[in-house]
């Protein structure tokens, strides 16, 4: 019969186990198998860890304009509360809330809509909404060709309509919404849907001829007449929703709680100090305004977003198939 073989084990001591598990756990921190708190991973506002900023593309004007618009806010609390900051612009609405979901970003200019989408997605919390002649809200609109004969949203039924991105407020989900009150269903009784990615690009292909009516913020179509883009006699408005919440600042809710302090109180204050020319305060789509509001409430957005329940995902996913097949 085989002798049987012994099998040799190692005994290995408490204290001995504990040295090793330890070890394991430092490399695993130094490899980033293992991190530490969300709030201790993110930027602090220092020199040396700038806040990261992004902002939606909302009033579909280049880069450096749309940087140049926020520019001097971030500037000026830097200067006067030596919070840091670095300043990009995103390539579209969506990537924007995915940066934010991802903790790749710690503050951002979302739209209305595409903030609500970020509550979904991600630990985001208010920050600041413009403000103006004690106002924070904005307008979007449905035009058409001043001598185009349409004078009503019941007459694009049959018609070609340009909306912007899908994430935005003013430039697809009110105007949207705004024809399905009026009783036209633009996955349905439109002629053919364009998406023409921003509202500037739905203004001119209006001008151009192209559609027949476009949906744009109000404050956009300004800014295109004030660029030189548009004359103000080519286009009409044909309707004009109910007043929209100011696009909002929001910033990271992962931030340390010092850090959201200061800022909240930054942005509170800042239009205050005398070393800040009100001037160089601007908003969405590059207007003037009188400051920022940290204490906007959330419950105001929800109230606005109300109407825009009807645009389901359904009728989103339907306009975008229109849109891809052409008329």
């Amino acid at each position: 019969m085989n002798a049987r073989r012994r099998q040799h084990f190692t005994f290995c001591p408490p204290p001995v186990r504990l040295f090793f598990a330890l070890l394991l756990w430092a490399a695993l921190v130094l490899t980033g198998l293992v991190g530490c708190s969300d709030t201790e991973s993110l930027p602090d506002g220092s020199a040396e860890l700038p806040l990261r900023v992004m902002l939606v593309p909302a009033d579909g004007g280049t880069e450096d304009g749309t940087r140049a618009d926020f520019e001097p806010i971030f500037n000026g609390i830097t200067q006067v509360y030596d919070l840091h900051f670095d300043i990009r612009v995103g390539s579209s609405y969506n990537a924007v809330v995915e940066a934010m979901a991802n903790d790749q970003v710690d503050i951002a200019f979302f739209g209305a809509v595409s903030y609500q989408i970020a509550k979904q997605r991600a630990n985001v919390e208010l920050l600041a909404v413009e403000e103006r002649d004690g106002k924070s809200e904005y307008f979007s609109g449905i035009y058409a060709r001043a001598d185009s004969g349409i004078d009503s949203l019941e007459d694009f039924a049959g018609k070609t309509v340009a909306f912007g991105d899908v994430s935005s407020t003013s430039s697809f989900s009110y105007p949207a919404a705004m024809l399905l009150e009026a009783g036209v269903n633009p996955a349905q009784d439109l002629k053919a849907v364009v998406l023409a990615g921003n509202h500037a690009n739905a203004l001119r292909a209006l001008v151009s001829g192209n559609v027949d009516g476009a949906c744009a913020s109000l404050d956009s179509f300004k800014k295109a007449v004030d660029d030189g883009k548009l004359s103000e006699q080519e286009l009409k408005l044909v309707q004009k929703s109910q007043p929209i919440p100011s696009p909002p600042l929001a910033m990271n809710g992962n931030l340390a709680d010092k850090t959201k302090t200061q800022l909240k109180t930054a942005f509170r204050e800042i239009h205050e100090h005398p070393d800040v020319e009100l001037r160089s305060l601007k908003g969405y789509a590059g207007k003037n305004i009188d400051r920022y509001n940290p204490d906007f409430s959330e419950e105001r957005f929800d109230l606005a977003m109300a109407p825009l329940d009807a645009v389901t995902k359904e009728l989103k996913d339907a306009m975008i198939r229109r849109a891809a097949e052409g008329n």
